[in-house]
């Protein structure tokens, strides 16, 4: 058997009333333990002609992300399922499902239309463009 980073035996009991309360605590901020619900990092900037979201979603794949924009709310959801081993000597299993959930209300300058996502080093970048009509439009002075 492999050796593990920590042992069971010997634990304080100050310390196990920390890891229940921080466990405690965890399901009053999830639904459950399985969700991180906005445990991941979100970016959003703006210049003159675009929105830009960047979401990190460090391993998971782009068929695992579902992005949609609709009535000026952009929802972005990542879900990831266990990988099966099919060894019989399993030491340790740490990576479980996961589901990731966030939603942004966007201005309403917006073009739902025209929205591009890239998947990159597990940072999804979007970028949503701007209407035409709210664009600032320079006014020559005579």
């Amino acid at each position: 058997m492999l050796p593990t980073l920590f042992k069971r035996t010997g634990i304080r009991p100050i310390d196990s009333l920390s890891r229940d309360f921080d466990r405690m605590l965890g399901h009053i901020w999830n639904s459950n333990d399985t969700d991180l619900l906005g445990a991941y990092p979100v970016d959003i900037r703006e210049d003159e002609n675009h929105v830009y979201v960047d979401v990190e979603l460090p391993g998971f794949k782009k068929d695992e992300i579902e992005v949609t924009l609709e009535n000026g709310v952009l929802h972005v959801q990542a879900q990831r399922t266990a990988e099966k081993q099919e060894s019989a000597d399993q030491h340790l299993h740490e990576r479980r499902y996961t589901r990731f959930a966030r939603s942004f209300t966007m201005p309403k300058k917006v073009d739902e239309s025209k929205v591009e996502a890239k998947l990159d080093h597990g940072v999804l970048h979007l970028t949503l463009h701007k209407r035409e009509e709210v664009k600032p439009h320079r006014i020559e002075v005579r």
